[in-house]
């Protein structure tokens, strides 16, 4: 597996283990719809928080939720739309970014809520 893959992966157990500390309950993980994945959703009390994990070795070309992309954040939208109805859902829906950045032996780990389309 190519090493981007493993970080990517290593990013996403990271981001449940945070979530689940934090009281989130997983609901999927990479649920795909059309052309989107969604890479989390978790639920908190009467939210569901569809999540982005971004993982990058560096911060040198930028913070890693900067490279969520308008034509990304359009797919996951639609896909989170499909999700609720298909599900018949009636929650709050909030779109988050977990950012990590592998700093030496170290990940740090940063949760932006909110971080894009607020319904």
């Amino acid at each position: 597996m190519a090493q981007h893959n493993e970080l990517g992966k290593k990013g996403e157990q990271l981001a449940v283990g945070y979530l689940l500390e934090q009281g989130y309950i997983i609901i999927e993980r990479n649920y795909r719809f059309d052309k989107a994945e969604v890479d989390i959703i978790a639920q908190k009390d009467d939210t569901l928080a569809i999540i982005e994990v971004k993982t990058r070795s560096t911060k040198d070309f930028g913070s890693p939720e900067d490279f969520v992309k308008p034509k990304q954040i359009q797919r996951l939208v639609k896909a989170v739309d499909e999700y609720v109805v298909v599900n018949d859902l009636d929650v709050e829906i909030r779109f988050d970014i977990i950012a990590i950045v592998k700093e030496g032996k170290h990940y740090n780990l940063e949760h932006l809520e909110n971080a894009f389309y607020h319904f």
